[in-house]
């Protein structure tokens, strides 16, 4: 919601959300970890007699931290040393390209195709992506302290000593994150089910998107780890059961809101109460505190509760008796193909990293004719503004030159109050914290955090105090204006080509999950789980099921339909996030996001609808007959075609007729819905 100031202007809504600080809880073992690791390489650098050296440390050290994301601690080993190998050859092959001239500029204009194409793979590679190009453009815009090994080799280390210190606790942790994360889920379905029954039904969609992002994090967790151990280790086994267990319990959730009865206390409790025992490891008796039910939705919620307390207490799980709710993840070596094969033959690989060579070859160039002081922060910015998934291109922009201007006042106060040597040790022990406090609450607070650290650090190699300031403002907003231009206005992909298309997909997805769920056989299903194929080099999203095509069957398999609708629900939360972003930059771009934003809720609504429907037919309801199953997936397919076809909402039929006792009604009002919401007003 706009703001008015005192003096009657109001900023524009995408300004507003731009600006708006992101909730976050403070993770404070990465805060202290951030302290150490940059403060005590510079330290032993001075006590050595080696400042530069420490200096240069510390700024692998930065790379670490600000890659130290992760719970589970065998992803904090991906997060951490699988960019620290890549930024160690970009600095290596910057370096080489260093005082070259126009060969320098080649090279890094190459680097930058290169780096921009891997980080379409995932979240690990997006990080590798972005220090093999930062180290590149550092080592190719400063002369390095000692051989061609010595900066490469102090820089992993000091990333290395993050990912060290993050490690410390492992032995004594090992698998908590995992149940944690498990136990997380437990409790986010006893908020949804809390919310159940409720009007309006705000409250219920924020907590079912909740358990959403849950279910993804927790399965990604588990997943990653069971890649490494093929099914073997009995704690994961009993992790990925209980998820599975919990699923059932999200699936009645939409029957008890449609039945606009609230679930009585003790259910949620219980559920809350089955989480402990997750978090706890414990496997004793549970007595179960659950009312008579009611009706077929109440009897889901019984039944469903009732089957994970008993594995949610089960001392052993016998692993082939476990229904991989998302697919078995393949082998890392099927895995480092696929995703090969991605970058190599995906127009959006291509598309991405030529934008980003196009801006960091103008870059390069405009600082090669055209005498910049500090040239390299130039193209530093534009990697930073271009990284894919952070967002819009323009929003990263504008945070960027707002985040460098106040860190740039807080340097400014570094460098003219506090005099070289150990005070630089204590002011990094204040400074380095802020950045892994500030990140969470978004880009242009975490620019302001990194600034005033990079230019104490660049002050320690050059010596330039706060003649650095000047240069370190005009280079950022060079590259600012490069990126906005080169990177975002000279290519027109409209929002509905990124985000709209998506959508549509989701939308015809929901079709054939309607078809499925009632066992019609017109549509097929392809209910394979698509999982990001990342493997060692991409996020813990590498779950990939098969196609288990049902075409021509009279049932669905239900472990099958779990896993199209746990993939509908995680598609559309990405779409949801692709909206959020849009909606931050400026018009026609964020008013079309707007416009479009409530059909992604119809859509969530109507996956709920079908799943209550289906629920329902399963606890005593009669089945629909195979005419209303076809016309409600016809006007959903009718619906996507409509979204892929245009920019803007355009009229649809909203024809959709049936028995008012059937099942199906509820699902046949949210459609309607939904093209309502799809039609001018």
């Amino acid at each position: 919601m706009s703001r008015e100031f005192p003096i009657g202007l109001t900023p524009p809504d995408w300004l507003v959300r731009n600006l708006q600080p992101q909730q976050a809880p403070l993770n404070r073992p990465a805060v202290a970890r951030a302290a150490v690791a940059m403060a005590l390489p510079l330290a032993i650098g001075l006590a050595v007699g080696q400042p530069a050296y420490g200096a240069l440390a510390s700024m692998g050290a930065l790379s670490g931290v600000i890659g130290d994301t992760a719970d589970a601690y065998r992803m904090r080993i991906l997060n951490i040393a699988i960019p620290q190998l890549f930024g160690a050859i970009g600095v290596t092959l910057g370096s080489a390209a260093y005082g070259h001239g126009w060969w320098a500029v080649a090279a890094l204009t190459g680097i930058a195709l290169v780096s921009g194409m891997i980080s379409t793979i995932g979240a690990v590679a997006s990080v590798s992506g972005l220090l093999l190009l930062l180290n590149s453009v550092i080592g190719a815009g400063l002369p390095l302290p000692g051989a061609w090994w010595v900066a490469p080799a102090l820089m992993s280390g000091g990333g290395l000593l993050v990912l060290l210190l993050a490690l410390l606790a492992w032995p004594l942790r090992s698998g908590i994150p995992e149940r944690a994360a498990v136990a997380n889920t437990y409790r986010t379905v006893a908020d949804l089910l809390a919310t159940c029954g409720d009007d309006p039904t705000a409250g219920y969609d924020a907590a079912r998107q909740a358990v959403t992002q849950s279910l993804n994090q927790s399965y990604d967790l588990v997943l990653a780890r069971r890649a490494r151990h093929h099914g073997s280790s009995p704690d994961l086994t009993r992790l990925l059961a209980q998820l599975n267990a919990i699923t059932p319990v999200v699936e009645a959730a939409p029957a008890v809101h449609q039945s606009g009865r609230p679930l009585p206390p003790q259910i949620r409790d219980t559920v809350r109460h089955l989480a402990h025992a997750v978090e706890t490891g414990y496997t004793g008796p549970i007595g179960l505190d659950l009312p008579a039910p009611t009706g077929e939705s109440t009897r889901a919620v019984d039944h469903a509760l009732r089957h994970a307390a008993e594995v949610v207490t089960a001392p052993d799980v016998d692993p082939r008796g476990i229904d991989d709710r998302l697919g078995r993840p393949a082998a890392l070596r099927i895995r480092a193909t696929r995703a090969a094969r991605n970058v190599l033959l995906s127009s959006g690989s291509w598309r991405y990293g030529l934008r980003l060579a196009v801006c960091i070859g103008l870059a390069q160039i405009l600082v090669s004719t055209v005498p910049v002081a500090r040239s390299y922060w130039v193209a530093l910015t534009i990697t930073f503004v271009m990284k894919p998934d952070f967002g819009s291109v323009f929003s990263r922009a504008l945070l960027r030159a707002l985040g460098t201007v106040v860190g740039l006042v807080i340097a400014a106060a570094v460098l003219s109050a506090v005099p070289r040597g150990w005070w630089d040790v204590l002011v990094l022990l204040l400074l380095a914290p802020l950045i892994p406090a500030l990140t969470p609450r978004g880009y242009g607070y975490q620019t302001a955090a990194i600034t005033p650290v990079i230019l104490l650090l660049s002050d320690i190699l050059n010596h330039q105090g706060t003649a650095l300031l000047l240069p370190r403002l005009i280079d950022s907003l060079i590259g600012c204006g490069i990126a906005l231009i080169a990177g975002y206005l000279l290519w027109p992909e409209s929002w509905h080509t990124r985000v709209g298309d998506r959508l549509a997909e989701a939308v015809a997805d929901t079709a054939r999950y309607v078809e499925s769920a009632f066992g019609t056989a017109g549509g097929g299903v392809a209910e394979g789980v698509v999982g990001s194929a990342e493997g060692a080099v991409g996020s813990a999203e590498g779950v990939v099921g098969s196609a288990e095509g049902a075409v021509g069957s009279a049932e669905v398999d239900p472990a099958a339909r779990a896993r199209m609708r746990r993939r509908l629900y995680r598609d559309l939360s990405v779409i949801r996030t692709e909206f959020q972003r849009a909606l931050t930059e400026p018009p026609p771009t964020g008013r079309l996001a707007a416009g479009w934003l409530p059909l992604v809720v119809a859509v969530e609504r109507i996956v709920d609808a079908t799943t209550a429907a289906r629920v329902r037919v399963k606890h005593g309801a009669p089945e629909p007959s195979p005419a209303e199953v076809t016309q409600v997936a016809r006007q959903l397919r009718e619906l996507a075609e409509g979204v892929r076809e245009s920019e803007v909402l355009v009229e649809v039929r909203t024809e959709l007729t049936g028995p008012a006792e059937s099942v199906l009604e509820p699902l046949r009002q949210e459609v309607a819905a939904a093209r309502a919401i799809a039609s001018p007003h």
